[in-house]
């Protein structure tokens, strides 16, 4: 199995997560709610797996690139 980093593509806060340790996603499923400059940004899972880790919490700062969960696909 491969684990997969997913990023922030901004810098900005954490407004919702969607989803937690260990729960089963698809490709296209939504893990993170990103706010950045008042527009909400989804952070999409890129493939199917299982969510081994999350990184941020509701309400945390991020910065662009910052590792903010795994997947185990």
């Amino acid at each position: 199995m491969a684990r997969v980093e997913i990023e922030s593509e901004v810098t900005g806060n954490v407004w919702k997560v969607e989803v937690e340790a260990g729960s089963r996603v698809d490709v296209g499923d939504v893990l993170i709610v990103l706010e950045s400059m008042k527009m909400e940004i989804p952070v999409e899972a890129p493939e199917a797996g299982t969510v081994l880790e999350l990184r941020v919490a509701e309400e945390d700062g991020v910065e662009e690139d910052q590792v903010i969960a795994i997947l185990e696909t």
